[in-house]
């Protein structure tokens, strides 16, 4: 491992350790590329098996186009999903466990077969999914003011925080995830509204875009792991005491609250 993969690693588990918003890692080092920023993820997250936790998952973002153009990038980016980042349905978050959060209403997938890449399709997404939910993510981001760039989210596991899953699972054969809708309510009022087709057209196509990307590394979408396709609409930012709600057409509500 070089000295600055290792480096900017523990510059982020010190800002997490210490709830202090950091500087971006592409303003220590102006040429840190994609790649080696996915290179500095891995070793968190190796570092966070190591300590006893779990993967369980993966999380896609950027899958809107306004976010890609806000990063001047024409791709998603993804994120590891582990045990510790697991919120129940109608659970509470301490806020001193995060620091900029936002929040995200998406469609979550539940495979029952492996998926592996490359040329994996839509069709063949949807065949290995045993059922999806409804999902509430809260993004955070451990570089202050989300000053961040493409490699600086990527390093950062993808700016991912928590996850909350509905609880009523339903076969995608059952519902139209395209045409799917969405309305997102903060402290029960509506803040924003999306489909299912705001994932890159589909949000299958999102997971078949992860599945073949991550066959770069050498790594599969495992059975039985929960994959977050990409927000339906714009994160909202959260306060203490604030809580949230999302409402999918045919999939149920998934809800968490913020504690001061």
């Amino acid at each position: 491992m070089s000295t600055k993969i290792e480096e900017l690693a523990s510059f982020l588990v010190h800002a997490e350790e210490t709830g202090q918003g950091i500087e971006p890692l592409t303003d220590r080092y102006p040429d840190l590329s994609t790649g080696e920023a996915y290179q500095i993820q891995l070793v968190n997250i190796q570092k966070k098996i190591d300590a006893g936790q779990r993967i369980v998952g993966k999380k896609i973002g950027l899958t809107s186009l306004p976010m890609q153009q806000l990063l001047g990038v024409n791709e998603p980016d993804y994120g590891h999903l582990l045990d510790g980042m697991v919120v129940e349905n109608g659970g509470e978050i301490p806020f001193g466990r995060v620091m900029q959060p936002k929040v995200e209403g998406e469609i979550a997938f539940v495979l029952k077969k492996d998926l592996q890449g490359p040329n994996v399709t839509t069709l063949d997404v949807l065949k290995a999914t045993d059922f999806v939910l409804p999902v509430l993510e809260i993004v955070d981001s451990r570089v202050d003011n989300w000053k961040i760039k493409l490699p600086d989210t990527v390093a950062d596991n993808a700016s991912s925080s928590f996850f909350v899953l509905g609880d009523r699972p339903i076969p995608t054969d059952k519902v139209d995830l395209a045409q799917l809708g969405m309305i997102l309510y903060k402290n029960d009022e509506i803040v924003n509204t999306g489909a299912g087709a705001a994932a890159l057209g589909h949000p299958a196509n999102c997971v078949a875009w992860l599945a073949n990307k991550m066959s770069e590394f050498d790594i599969s979408l495992r059975a039985g792991e929960v994959i977050l396709s990409g927000a339906l609409s714009a994160a909202v930012v959260a306060e203490p005491g604030d809580s949230f709600r999302a409402k999918l057409a045919h999939l149920g509500e998934v809800s968490v609250r913020f504690t001061r």
